[in-house]
This record gives structure tokens, C-alpha cells and sequence, in this order.
């Protein structure tokens, strides 16, 4: 294999069109009059893919990294049988991101959240010198970690104390990995406001989210995997949301995909969907809305406590931003769907019958709302439809494995004092 080259690109605002030099680790336009994302544009229109044992870098033209780190896995696209026999579905592809070594899946976190890392860390330069700070509310943070302790990378992450249980691993982590949560009662927010304290020391860099080309571009090889299996665009692509930064990926891939011409006209109809009673993205896409209404915050917790599918938990989304998620659901006749727990549950064992693999409850989410749309007549039953699976198989690998769990370095109240929090994170490198 030829050797691996750095990716050529440049950057784009979404609401303006300027274009700009990556000047390293650029997260936004500071000189943008609007909040806008950034988007990559690739001197490669046509995108060549690579080997399978690329991993997710066999989708390298499309993103903006510098190097090739190890141990990734791509998502995989198979056309369905048995979900979509019992659906009534002739052409349903499932993207599965996950481990499912009968349909070749081998991400062993068993979260698509692995393409983020990969490709996030892929554009983090070594030279830089500085400690990347990821918030989370689970399989991100077990994502970012494997990715940095496989490739020794310095990481600090912030988890809610609620949602350890999600960082599990084969093995001991390199100690270039440290972990901070604030405690028992806090979620996602909670997090994200930890992290951002601790960003108050210059030795540490944000991985920034929706606003991280890497972490979107990243997440939109589950709709390059579809097309160039498929060979076209999908009809329709169903995913389950927690920040809809996932969605907004697929998109962007979408369009790509457009300029390319190789795999038809279609723009995707997204269907996304919330956990119930989780639902500030719903409620205002309902409400014909770019802005999302004001969520108590003690009501937010409570319900953020109350899904299955922590993952879908962000109070503060890029929603209303331009390039968001109101944009592409706009731009694509999106819909946004609303599944209850006994719901999503009922999904997943559904998929675990039809397609023999367990899957994440976020999926299921996506899932039922899947066979909602199908009930109701809204999807044709010929019609290329695209599942993401966003995690699956956790089950099936853990089976039998002896798992090490990551435990955080200091605890820290929900509303910590600064100056605390910055030397407590500096002390851990």
C-alpha cells in the first residue's frame, strides 16, 4: 500500500461561503457576524476508496486528517433479509457500526463513535503539544479512549458519573488517558460544563463537537459506506439524535456524494428521532422552529434520566445554526420522530431476531421509528432505505471477555469552583 498522504482541503463558512486555510485546528469563522459551522471542501471531488484494511481511512479523500492512525474499522453496509421480510422492505441496507464478524463489523468499542475518533485525532497534530478534552455522555468517551491509548495521545475526559458503566475495555488504557466526572445527579450538560472549566488552562484544546470537521466528516463515512456498496444514494436514511451532529454528517456526505455524480440525484430524506420524554429537537421542528425552547434545567436532568439511550441527551444542540440540523432537515424534507423506551426495546429485540446481532438503544430508537414510518405508508416499500445502526453487538462481543472498567481521576460537584477544576486537570499530566 502506497504511503498514507495528508488529505488536501480548505475550509468553508456555511453561511457565508467564505473559504479559508485550516490554520491547524480551526473550530469556527472568528470573523463570521453569525454562528455558522464550518464545512470541508476536498480538492478531490471524486472520491477514490481504499482498501479494506484501510479501516475508516479508506474514506481519506473525504477527510480532513494528516495522518493514519491504527486499529480503526469502517462502517459496513449489507442489504437486509430478515428485518426487512418482516417489514415488507425490498431494498433496506443496514449500516451496522459495530462488532458483527458475520457481516464483517469490527469496531470493538461497537459505536460508530469510532469514526469520529479516528478521524478527530487523525487531524490532531502531533506537533501541537497540547491535552484534547472530549465530553461525553458514554460511547464517545470509550471511543476517544481506545483511539488515544492505542496511539498514545494525551486525552482528558469528562463523563457523568451516572454513565460509567459505558467505559469498558479489553484491557488496561495507556496512561495518556485521564477521566473527570461530575457527580451522581449530572448528565451530558453537566459534562460539557466540566470540560469547558478545565479548557480554562491553556495546556488543554477542545475537541469542539458539531464544530469539528473531523468529528462530522468522520461520522458521515456510514453514508459513504451505503453509496458506494449500494452504488447509489439512498431514498431515505433513518438515525436515531442526541446532538443530531450525526445527521447533519450525513447531509454534508450527501452533497458531496452530488458533486461527485457518480451515484445519482437523490437527496436523502432524513428521519431522525429522539428518546421520549427527551425531546427538545422534536418539539421544535413541530413547532416549525429554528430555535429550541427553553428546557428547565432540573427537568432536563430528570428526563435525560428517564430514556434508555443516554447517548441521545444534549440540552444544547447545533440545531439552530446554520449548517445545522434545521438545515438539512430542511433542505432534505426531513422528518423528526418521537419513540418511547418500551418502543425502542421492543425494536432491538426485533432486530436481534430478524438479523440475529443485539444493538444499542439508540439504534432501536431509530429502529422503531423505521417501522412507524412503514406502517403509516410514508416510505415505499421499494424504495432504497438506509438504517444506521450507531452501535450494535456490544453483547455479542463482550461475551466471554474478561472487561476492564476506567475509573475518573477526581469527582468534581455539579458546580465546581474554576480555578479548582483547572489545577485538579493539570495535575493529571
Amino acid at each position: 500500500m502506497k504511503e498514507f498522504q495528508p488529505t488536501d482541503y480548505t475550509l468553508i463558512n456555511v453561511a457565508d461561503g467564505r473559504e479559508m486555510a485550516d490554520a491547524g485546528w480551526m473550530l469556527e469563522d472568528l470573523q463570521s457576524p453569525v454562528a455558522s459551522l464550518l464545512r470541508a471542501r476536498y480538492a478531490k471531488r471524486r472520491i477514490e476508496v481504499g482498501p479494506e484494511s484501510m479501516g475508516v481511512y479508506r474514506f481519506a479523500d473525504w477527510l480532513p486528517v494528516g495522518r493514519m492512525l491504527k486499529g480503526s474499522a469502517a462502517p459496513v453496509t449489507y442489504k437486509s433479509k430478515g428485518l426487512a421480510r418482516h417489514l415488507g422492505l425490498e431494498n433496506l441496507y443496514i449500516i451496522f457500526n459495530g462488532w458483527n464478524p458475520e457481516v464483517g463489523a469490527a469496531m470493538t468499542t461497537c459505536s460508530f463513535k469510532e469514526t469520529e475518533a479516528y478521524s478527530v485525532c487523525g487531524r490532531l497534530s502531533p506537533d501541537m503539544g497540547r491535552v484534547l478534552v472530549v465530553a461525553s455522555a458514554g460511547n464517545t468517551a470509550r471511543a476517544f479512549a481506545k483511539v488515544c491509548s492505542d496511539n498514545h495521545i494525551q486525552l482528558l475526559l469528562s463523563v457523568p458519573e451516572d454513565n460509567l458503566d459505558a467505559l469498558w475495555f479489553e484491557e488496561p488504557l495507556d496512561e495518556c488517558v485521564r477521566l473527570i466526572a461530575p457527580q451522581r445527579g449530572g448528565d451530558y450538560f453537566d459534562a460539557i460544563h466540566l470540560s469547558n472549566l478545565a479548557l480554562g488552562s491553556p495546556r488543554f484544546i477542545a475537541e469542539g463537537g458539531a464544530k469539528n470537521v473531523a468529528r462530522r466528516d468522520g461520522m458521515g463515512t456510514t453514508v459513504l459506506s451505503a453509496a458506494t456498496h449500494i452504488g447509489a444514494i439512498p431514498d431515505y436514511y433513518f438515525q436515531a439524535i442526541g446532538s443530531g451532529t450525526g445527521a447533519i454528517a450525513a447531509w454534508e456526505a450527501n452533497m458531496r456524494l452530488l458533486e461527485d455524480g457518480r451515484f445519482g440525484s437523490a437527496k436523502m430524506k432524513l428521519v431522525v428521532s429522539q428518546n421520549a420524554p427527551f425531546l427538545p429537537m422534536y418539539d421544535a421542528w413541530h413547532s416549525g422552529s429554528r430555535e429550541l425552547p427553553r428546557y428547565d434545567e432540573q427537568q432536563a436532568r430528570a428526563d435525560a434520566e428517564a430514556i434508555d439511550a443516554k447517548v441521545l441527551s444534549n440540552r444544547k444542540p447545533p440545531y439552530g445554526i446554520a449548517g445545522g440540523l434545521y438545515d438539512a432537515l430542511v433542505d432534505t424534507h426531513g422528518e423528526v420522530a418521537k419513540v418511547a423506551n418500551e418502543q425502542a426495546r421492543a425494536a432491538a429485540q426485533l432486530f436481534l431476531q430478524t438479523e440475529g446481532v443485539d444493538i444499542h438503544p439508540a439504534p432501536a430508537v431509530a429502529l422503531h421509528s423505521l417501522i412507524e414510518e412503514v406502517a403509516a405508508g410514508r416510505v415505499r416499500r421499494d424504495a432504497c432505505v438506509a438504517l444506521n445502526i450507531t452501535g450494535g453487538g456490544e453483547q455479542l462481543f463482550c461475551r466471554g471477555r474478561r472487561l476492564w472498567h476506567l475509573k475518573p481521576s477526581v469527582v468534581f460537584p455539579l458546580d465546581p469552583d474554576p480555578a479548582m477544576v483547572v489545577d485538579a486537570c493539570q495535575e493529571l499530566f
